[in-house]
């Protein structure tokens, strides 16, 4: 399985940078079709966000988005401890212990 990242060339160029491979580049009217073509691959095990675009999706979206586990959502820019918790749920190790 494989992280994607969805989000605008703003968002996700740090992402590019840093390998990640599987990018999709979208805009206010395309974000939701393709977030939702990626909830539906079986290829994808990590699903990264803005919190901002998550934001603007209707209830329903968000509230599928937050019980994915597979591929597991993770909005950037949300409170450490839903991150943790989420990051936590998809490799099965706690990163933040300790820190």
């Amino acid at each position: 399985m494989e992280i994607a990242v969805v989000g605008s060339p703003e968002f996700v160029v740090g992402f590019r940078l840093a390998g990640v491979k599987r990018i999709y580049e979208t805009t206010d009217k395309t974000i939701v079709q393709t977030v939702q073509k990626l909830l539906n691959s079986k290829d994808v095990g990590i699903l990264v966000i803005s919190s901002k675009d998550m934001e603007r999706f209707s209830a329903s979206l968000r509230a599928q988005l937050a019980e994915s586990t597979t591929p597991v959502v993770i909005p950037v820019g949300t409170d450490k401890g839903d991150m943790r918790d989420k990051v936590r749920r998809a490799i099965g190790i706690d990163l933040y212990k300790g820190a």
